[in-house]
């Protein structure tokens, strides 16, 4: 019979409970790291649609506005109201939304600039949900169109409200995300 003394040393435990955690930290970061700057656009599926979310729009349109080429292509649904300007063609009009600036709500109207055969049947602050697809326009200067290829006339949402792109946004493909349509 053998009787065996283990004798635990709690500074030991410690030491190798913080090397586990440290190695951990290390892995997860370098893993989010890889997967914002390094991971392309080829990882998305073209033919998906993707759903811009009333919490992130400002993001997505920020991000789709600087870097237009990365998204060319991209399928997207999202909603908004019908605003036109002037200069605007008879097929053009802007989805847009109001971004609030500042405590007294105070907003400014933002949007992707859409083109679409229908637009002539929706007036001017009509609310519509749209399909359609990120294509390369020209509006004082080169910028992203919406391509609609269905639109749908809604109620007005009770989100209609958007707010300033987050300070700390990346601009990746990983914003938008994947519905079903």
């Amino acid at each position: 019979m053998f009787v065996y003394n283990v004798k635990i040393r709690s500074g030991k435990i410690f030491k190798i409970l913080f090397a586990l955690m440290f190695i951990v930290i290390i892995a997860i970061t370098s893993l989010a790291i890889y997967k914002t700057f390094f991971s392309s656009k080829t990882n998305i599926n073209m033919n998906d649609v993707y759903e811009i979310p009333v919490t992130n729009y400002t993001n997505i349109l920020k991000a789709v506005h600087d870097d237009m080429n990365n998204y060319i292509g991209q399928k997207i649904s999202f909603s908004g109201y019908i605003y036109r300007v002037y200069d605007l063609k008879d097929n053009e009009f802007i989805l847009a939304r109001d971004m609030v600036v500042d405590s007294k709500h105070q907003t400014l109207v933002v949007g992707f600039l859409c083109n679409s055969e229908n637009a002539k049947n929706f007036d001017n602050g009509t609310w519509v949900s749209i399909v359609g697809e990120i294509k390369k326009g020209y509006y004082h200067g080169d910028i992203p169109i919406i391509e609609i290829s269905s639109i749908e006339k809604i109620t007005k949402p009770k989100d209609e409200y958007v707010y300033p792109p987050d300070d700390y946004y990346i601009p990746t493909t990983s914003l938008l995300y994947n519905s079903s349509y």
